[in-house]
């Protein structure tokens, strides 16, 4: 879907086909709140329109599309240290997050899409100190931490 529409509308019925061909529902992927139906349209929701007090321990099904986007807004909105706390919480659910960012950002490479390939980008580019952030307290640093 992205490949095709980026986060832009599409038919519900081309939505429906996907899906079915990937044994997911269009309903289950608007209840992951990853995916808007309305109207016989369907788009992708894209990252920073997804909601900031969203905590992926209390999400029961956590596909990895939406933990990437929402390391994404949390990264585009709190720097490392907003996307470390978001991928401490969400610990190894979010494991395929920067796998899918490679891949994602190609797709936009490709298709000089470079406006969404920059929130991909910044988030591979990130990654390892976004990691280093989660494995320490939330993401947050200690004074002496701060001082070295």
């Amino acid at each position: 879907w992205f490949e095709q529409h980026r986060f832009g509308e599409g038919p519900f019925g081309d939505a429906e086909t996907l899906a079915k061909a990937r044994n997911v529902s269009v309903a289950g992927l608007v209840d992951a709140g990853i995916l808007s139906a309305e109207r016989g349209r369907v788009r992708l929701i894209p990252p920073l329109e997804l909601p900031a007090d969203w905590d992926p321990q209390q999400d029961p099904h956590l596909p990895d599309w939406e933990a990437l986007h929402h390391l994404i807004r949390a990264h585009q909105k709190g720097g490392d240290e907003g996307a470390a706390r978001l991928l401490r919480a969400a610990g190894s659910r979010a494991a395929n997050a920067r796998d899918l960012a490679y891949r994602l950002y190609n797709i936009c490479e490709r298709k000089k899409w470079w406006n969404e390939g920059l929130l991909y980008n910044a988030l591979i580019q990130e990654w390892l100190e976004i990691a280093r952030l989660a494995r320490e307290d939330g993401g947050k640093l200690s004074e002496q931490q701060q001082l070295l």
